[in-house]
């Protein structure tokens, strides 16, 4: 005996889906579209790949902190040298999809040869690693200094989210430099995801660099910091505003954001816009709204200015 209080069946029918995947395959054409031979289909880099790449490098540059914990003279040298050669290959396929993304112009790189240049480009990347652990080191150095909250430096390197945010963008920043395209921005949106601090990998930063708290933190493309730089959270070093070409599209590449030299200070909630300079030593208090330059030894407050 059927239930009388099912539905009838009709109620439970499915739409025609023909229109709907009519209407997504036409917007989406041309992002799938194959190239003329001898073109290939695009493969577009492994964002998980690239988050367990930066974690290999982080136990490589902070070794006993991240990866292996346990870990002597000898067994470190075998660690750091495997990470190394795993990160080395694993970066170079990475790299090798993220030149053959865009589809190259007949007569222009292809993709054939994009293997050669991501294994160059990662081989690169990897001989810059000494120097990005010796300016880390004066992060935490700078983090111990700056915060008495701080036990020792361990602390800083293991828990802060400044420091893991600011490793990130030393490491993508590397690749900026190199000339290796997507990947950088994958691996700072990554760490902004983890801390909510956004370092564009484009900036440039100083030795000694200390972001105390961290969350709400924006810096800049073409931001320049100095050495010995100290910011707090919500802090914004931001562009005033965007140049528009002929056609009223943002121009490119141009430098609108700020220039924060030595031994600045910038309080919380500050925010710092367009391409101004704060001059050496300056102070700038919190919740400040600043678009002019100051120069050395200023001091900022809100709702008084000393310079």
């Amino acid at each position: 005996m059927s239930d009388p209080t099912a539905l009838p069946p009709s109620d439970f029918s499915t739409p025609s889906l023909g229109p709907v995947v009519d209407a997504l395959c036409s917007a989406s054409a041309t992002l799938v579209a194959n190239p003329q031979p001898p073109y290939v289909r695009r493969e577009f880099p492994s964002r998980t790949m690239i988050y367990e790449l930066v974690e290999d490098l982080r136990s490589v540059l902070f070794p006993g902190f991240f990866g292996p914990a346990e870990l002597t003279q000898e067994t470190l040298r075998y660690h750091i040298g495997a990470t190394l050669d795993k990160v080395l290959h694993g970066l170079r396929e990475q790299i090798k999809r993220g030149l053959c993304v865009p589809w190259p112009e007949p007569g222009l790189l292809g993709c054939d040869k994009c293997d050669d240049r991501a294994f160059d480009l990662a081989r690169a990347f990897i001989l810059r690693l000494p120097e990005v652990r010796r300016i880390l080191a004066t992060d935490v150095r700078a983090a111990y200094e700056g915060d008495p909250a701080l036990t020792n430096p361990d602390e800083a390197i293991f828990c802060y989210p400044g420091l893991l945010a600011i490793t990130s963008q030393r490491i993508a920043h590397e690749l900026v430099k190199l000339g290796v395209p997507l990947i950088p921005r994958i691996i700072t949106e990554h760490a902004h995801s983890l801390t909510g601090i956004d370092i564009h990998p484009g900036a440039r930063i100083g030795e000694k660099f200390f972001i105390d708290h961290g969350t709400g933190v924006v810096i800049g493309e073409t931001c320049i910091i100095g050495n010995n730089v100290r910011i707090y959270q919500g802090v914004t070093l931001g562009a005033k505003s965007f140049p528009l070409d002929e056609q009223g599209k943002p121009i490119k590449g141009i430098d609108r954001h700020p220039v924060v030299e030595d031994d600045v200070i910038i309080y919380s909630n500050a925010t710092i816009l367009g391409r101004v300079t704060l001059g050496k030593g300056s102070v700038i208090g919190g919740n400040v709204w600043l678009t002019h330059d100051i120069p050395a030894g200023s001091t900022l407050t809100q709702g008084q200015e000393k310079v």
